[in-house]
């Protein structure tokens, strides 16, 4: 199955934001109840994100989870 590039774009997101909040893969994995390998998947986008996964990193990165999509009106399905 190829990745559709919405993957792409949340999980490069998601690393931004991991970043910027100096966590590692394996803080913001134990925080939201993952490994740092699916946190790795998620932010190349070979795994997909849940809602609810998606939802809990934005509470432990501390902010909205609407920043996820940013960019993603330009995505097409």
């Amino acid at each position: 199955m190829a990745y559709h590039r919405l993957d792409r774009l949340l999980g490069w997101n998601l690393r931004q934001f991991r970043i910027r909040a100096k966590l590692t893969q394996a803080d913001l994995g134990e925080a939201i109840g993952v490994t740092c390998q699916q946190i790795q998947k998620y932010e190349s986008g070979a795994n997909r994100i849940s809602a609810v996964r998606l939802f809990m990193a934005s509470k432990v990165l501390q902010v909205p989870i609407e920043v996820f999509y940013e960019e993603t009106r330009a995505v097409s399905s």
